[in-house]
């Protein structure tokens, strides 16, 4: 095991002042058992690197089974903290995906992190930013990085947009009274669409969620995922606009006929009755405060003599 202390030990021995002083920073996630992932190799090869240039190691920190998706890491916080102290010049690690799982996220906390002037070096790729070549190099890779992310989503909108022209389905999970056409359209099932209008109908009848589903697993309904109904369950069904034809993807709004199986009257009382309950809950939960005084006030009058007794 990599001793800390006794680097430190090394280090205030050290008369180069001048030399960069280093952070070697080395972190392992829970799924990580290939070999060369282990803290002690990173720690060495960051220490070995850091000696070959002249660095000074004056901090070693190292989470061992964290996540790199975010800073949410005990010792990487520390580091950062000690950071924006200046305690050191450059953070050292062996790959990117150590530091920081997202390129993108690295990309900006580089961007922090140099506003103390502190920098980052990876022992295994071209990432050196204690140099303005390497600064460049790293702001290059990310802005490529960023315009294949811009590429990505500009394909998906498109992909998104000729999909909601032809009023396709975007999944391969068709809502409960459909099923997908070989173009990818939905196709209303009689036997389904039979138990939608049902629910919206039990709802009229119940004004309650969980009283629907709890009707119809007493009937051994199943939801398309072949689970029990929830209220959770029945309330997706009842807020679906597609329902009553209105398809909705992407910028695309309109009107397809084909798709409707409940009409707007029932729709819309089904709706109505929703936020009704809706309101009157908020409304309960906003009781003024001088309202509230006064009903503890008048339960304290009205058991005051039963509490005296127990005194």
């Amino acid at each position: 095991m990599i001793d800390a202390d006794s680097i430190r030990e090394r280090v205030a021995d050290d008369d180069t002042t001048e030399s960069m002083r280093a952070a070697v920073y080395a972190r392992t996630s829970s799924t990580s058992r290939e070999f060369g992932y282990s803290l002690d190799a990173q720690i060495k090869r960051g220490i070995d690197r850091c000696e070959s240039l002249g660095w000074v190691v004056t901090f070693i920190y190292s989470d061992e089974a964290e996540s790199g998706k975010d800073t949410d890491r005990p010792m990487f916080k520390q580091m950062l903290s000690m950071a924006e102290k200046r305690a050191f010049d450059v953070i050292v690690f062996w790959k990117l995906d150590r530091f920081s799982r997202s390129l993108m996220h690295a990309v900006q906390l580089e961007s922090e992190l140099r506003q103390s002037d502190v920098y980052l070096y990876s022992v295994t790729e071209q990432i050196d930013t204690t140099t303005a070549t390497g600064r460049f190099n790293f702001r290059n890779i990310a802005s490529a990085a960023e315009f294949e992310r811009d590429m990505i989503k500009q394909r998906t909108q498109i992909g998104l947009h000729g999909l909601a022209e032809e009023n396709r389905w975007p999944n391969d999970s068709p809502p409960l009274g459909y099923e997908l056409t070989d173009a990818n359209r939905l196709s209303i099932l009689e036997e389904e669409s039979a138990l939608v209008v049902e629910i919206f109908e039990m709802y009229l009848e119940e004004h309650s969620m969980p009283a629907v589903a709890e009707r119809l697993n007493r009937r051994g309904m199943s939801t398309t995922e072949r689970g029990d109904w929830t209220a959770r369950a029945v309330g997706d069904v009842l807020r679906n606009d597609i329902y009553r034809g209105h398809y909705e993807l992407g910028e695309v709004s309109e009107h397809v006929p084909e798709y409707r199986i409940i009409d707007d009257e029932l729709f819309d009382r089904v709706t109505d009755i929703r936020m009704r309950f809706k309101r009157d809950s908020a409304s309960r939960s906003s009781m003024p405060l001088s309202r509230k005084a006064r009903i503890a006030q008048a339960i304290k009058e009205q058991y005051s003599d039963y509490l005296d007794s127990c005194r």
